[in-house]
């Protein structure tokens, strides 16, 4: 059976969620979109338009929404300053959750929501949606296969031109952290998962240049080492002259014992160590092509479909909000370092965020 929905959130990327991932799941059954909730009345088009709703299941106040609706699930699509506020209505009315990145916008804020989701005894997910692509679930599946030998390390590369004022959206231009927050969040996941560990230590420069149209900083370079001991590398940057990998089409190089694997918008190379030679040297577009997995559905539509599996029995999310919290430690901690000049223990500002968390229940 269907489980019921109010998607809160349908104006930006919650127009996303009511026009092209909603409606697949809801055509073979996995979810009914019951009501939809939005501040501006204008974004509720979306929903309307999207998913078919009548204008008495769109809602601008989401008490009343949760009020006069019943549901199993409420999806989390508006500012991460917003989330916890979302979360705290969606217990007190027994859903479960699946929220965007990242959890909250703040790793405090983030420690409270899983604690408290957990005290529910709810189940929330985090919709990692580039984690979940073709390109990047390729790459992730040829790395655990191990035919490569060692991972050495990773590079990561993501650039844009958003420097103008709003291009970015307008609510990531007026915040602090934008590129970390909203950018990185996926990035350093994408990383992390792909090395097959956790971060132990990352180094953040971030800093906002003169012609960047944001309040905070929006470009960054971050080193990173893994408990595994793999190491990786990430530019980042919103405020470049040209996006060489902007969104869905990022670089990503995996350095191994016996191969170099090269993801670029989409398209993945392998490149063989060979013994006998040395000095070789080999550009993009000769190496052996590794043909992207096929399915029906990817990134946050996939997402939608594990989380409801998830919520009727099946195995958890690999992005539920527990696990997230590793994600969002890693964001805060960049910020931290970037502050600071100095590297962070990422599990040691989690650990401590947790201890702060509870001594405050």
């Amino acid at each position: 059976m269907a489980k019921r929905m109010i998607q809160v959130g349908t104006g930006g990327w919650g127009g996303a969620w009511c026009r092209q991932f909603l409606p697949a799941n809801i055509a073979d059954g996995t979810i009914e979109v019951v009501a939809a909730i939005d501040a501006n009345p204008d974004a509720l088009v979306n929903a309307r338009e999207g998913l078919n709703l009548r204008s008495d299941q769109c809602f601008t106040d989401l008490k009343k929404a949760f009020d006069a609706v019943r549901a199993d699930i409420c999806t989390v699509v508006v500012p991460p300053a917003i989330h916890e506020t979302v979360v705290d209505l969606a217990l007190q009315h027994e859903m479960h959750i699946l929220s965007e990145k990242p959890i909250a916008d703040t790793l405090e804020g983030s420690v409270r929501i899983a604690q408290k989701v957990a005290s529910a005894g709810a189940k929330m997910g985090v919709t990692m949606s580039h984690r979940f692509d073709a390109d990047k679930s390729t790459m992730r599946q040829h790395l655990r296969s191990g035919d490569g030998g060692r991972l050495d390390y990773l590079v990561c590369r993501f650039t844009c031109d958003c420097r103008r004022f709003a291009s970015w959206g307008k609510f990531r231009h007026e915040m602090h952290d934008p590129l970390l927050i909203e950018g990185a969040v996926h990035h350093l996941d994408i990383l992390s998962d792909l090395a097959g560990s956790r971060c132990a230590t990352i180094y953040a420069d971030s800093w906002n240049p003169a012609w960047g149209e944001y309040r905070g900083d929006s470009q960054a370079l971050v080193t990173m080492r893994m408990e595994n001991g793999v190491r990786a590398t990430y530019e980042a940057a919103k405020t470049n002259a040209v996006g060489l990998n902007g969104w869905t089409n990022e670089y990503i190089r995996a350095e191994r014992e016996k191969e170099t694997l090269i993801l670029d918008r989409r398209h993945i190379e392998r490149f063989a160590y060979d013994p006998d030679r040395t000095w070789r040297a080999e550009h993009e577009g000769v190496g052996v092509v590794v043909p992207l997995i096929e399915q029906k559905k990817w990134a946050n539509t996939w997402l939608i479909e594990k989380f409801v599996r998830w919520i009727e029995g099946g195995p958890p999310m690999e992005t539920d909000v527990e696990s997230n919290l590793q994600s969002v430690a890693m964001v805060f901690a960049a910020i931290e370092s970037s502050r600071t000049g100095a590297p962070v223990n990422v599990q040691r500002m989690l650990a401590s965020a947790r201890a702060d968390a509870n001594g405050r229940i």
